[in-house]
């Protein structure tokens, strides 16, 4: 009986976040929150507020859409941290490279 065992590393897909429906990691929870937002939408439109079946739809397609958008906009194959990036380049205008104070220019070694 051979006793010498090889030991080997692998990757065990630990870094992984899996997938879901083709889509990364959580993104398939901000699905289903677009889906029954829409969902809660239609209902509260048609029946509470007695809006016609069209109208009810159609404002009730809104949160769906947005969670669509922020899906494949700035979620789905996308860096880690990029829709926080654009939020920040959005709202103070940087966010994609470093801060320009703290950036040095080299000095040209003649002046």
């Amino acid at each position: 009986m051979k006793t010498d065992l090889r030991l080997t590393d692998t990757n065990a897909a630990s870094d992984s976040t899996g997938r879901t429906w083709g889509l990364e990691g959580s993104l398939f929870w901000w699905l289903v929150g677009g889906i029954g937002a829409a969902i809660t939408a239609f209902f509260l439109l048609l029946v509470v507020l007695k809006m016609t079946l069209g109208v009810s739809l159609g404002i009730a397609l809104v949160p769906l859409a947005l969670c669509l958008a922020y899906i494949f906009g700035l979620r789905q194959g996308k860096p880690p941290g990029y829709d926080r990036d654009c939020l920040e380049y959005v709202l103070s205008g940087r966010g994609f490279g470093p801060e320009a104070d703290r950036v040095r220019l080299p000095k040209h070694p003649l002046l």
